[in-house]
């Protein structure tokens, strides 16, 4: 059950003098927008899933203690702002980490981190690696490795949140998406995400590429 309370305890880590009742209205102010009714994929449950596949890298080793509460923070702000008729939605969220976070206190170097996990969700090509990068690079992308039932609701989900657009385009469209992850030496940057996740990964994007290319329209 998604509480908040990775999102308090990660404040309270890395700014330890931050005000705890406004930390409380940030969650729930967070939590908002992450129930918008627009939003069927990029929900709560988006992000619980990002979060847990964050504990599978921290038990794997891919993420120290220090580096825990910046993951969270990426996290719980990486899909803030999200409105598919708008452009720059990571660039907004990132905003809106670095605002609040510098508002509670987190120190400029903490912040700039997170704003930079957030940013590399837009392409999610991760220059100046590092661990904490590459596992929330992998986290954000579990959704690719999911079973096949959590793959077929992903796939409608982000079908609802494009309703607007044409059967053909969306095809074309999407298929521009994941081919390139498809096409990837490594579609995953962690040994964990390597070894566990991408077999998966393969036989979701293979088949759903297959699909949406003989699809009706297609070209």
């Amino acid at each position: 059950m998604l509480t908040g309370f990775d999102f308090v305890s990660a404040v309270r880590a890395l700014a330890p003098g931050a005000d705890l009742i406004d930390v409380e209205s940030r969650v729930d102010q967070l939590m908002a927008r992450w129930s918008e009714p627009h939003r069927k994929y990029h929900t709560t449950v988006h992000l619980a899933e990002v979060l847990a596949a964050g504990e599978q890298l921290r038990h794997a080793g891919e993420l120290t203690r220090r580096d825990l509460p910046l993951f969270h923070l990426a996290a719980w702000f990486h899909d803030a702002v999200y409105d598919v008729h708008s452009p720059g939605n990571e660039a907004g969220s990132a905003s809106l980490a670095h605002r609040w976070l510098t508002d509670l206190g987190v120190p400029p170097r903490d912040v700039a981190e997170v704003e930079t996990l957030i940013t590399l969700t837009t392409m999610h090509h991760v220059e100046d690696l590092t661990s904490l990068r590459a596992a929330f690079h992998d986290a954000d992308l579990w959704i690719l490795s999911a079973p096949t039932p959590r793959y077929a609701a992903y796939r409608l989900q982000v079908r609802e949140e494009f309703a607007h657009v044409p059967d053909s385009h969306f095809a074309m469209g999407r298929a521009a998406v994941i081919r390139p992850f498809a096409e990837r030496a490594s579609i995953y940057l962690t040994r964990l995400g390597r070894e566990a996740w991408e077999p998966r990964a393969r036989v979701n994007l293979e088949a759903e590429l297959a699909e949406l290319t003989s699809s009706p329209g297609f070209f």
